[in-house]
């Protein structure tokens, strides 16, 4: 596991952006915090490493947001997700066996369905200070170094 600390939103980002730098396609980058922790920023980051140019904005009640690219980024809100047969509706199955990278927000509503392989988990967590932000990386090591 990693753990780094972010002094801004700005910040946040640019650890997102490290990380989409070195995704092949096909990981499920998964989210776990609360509101207001920076996992939308993170995923405006995670695309423009991927080299994606996009507006990216919260999926809340589109629930899948989908950033083309040369490996496309499919950005998933879970919140509203609490049964199996939700999330199926979601197609994230089908999404996990397309080859883009996954960004999925609220991914403690889904942690059963989550592969094991070319998972990323990140866990959100509040700082000393209201900018202040813990992330909490843990995966395969090759992502990990990516923010050293």
């Amino acid at each position: 596991m990693v753990e780094v600390f972010s002094c801004s939103p700005d910040e946040t980002e640019l650890f997102g952006e490290k990380l989409g730098a070195v995704l092949n396609g096909g990981e499920v980058v998964a989210y776990f915090g609360g509101l207001g922790m920076g996992k939308t920023r993170f995923t405006a980051g995670l695309a423009r490493g991927m080299g994606i140019n996009a507006d990216v904005s919260s999926p809340t009640f589109a629930l899948v947001h989908e950033y083309g690219g040369a490996i496309p980024l499919c950005h998933f809100d879970m919140y509203r997700i609490n049964t199996f047969e939700d999330l199926c509706t979601t197609g994230f199955f089908d999404y996990l066996d397309n080859g883009c990278v996954l960004a999925v927000e609220w991914s403690e509503n889904i942690e059963n369905a989550l592969p094991e392989e070319k998972l990323i988990k990140i866990e959100f967590s509040r700082g000393e200070n209201d900018d202040d932000r813990v992330l909490k990386m843990s995966g395969e090591s090759v992502y990990e170094n990516s923010w050293g």
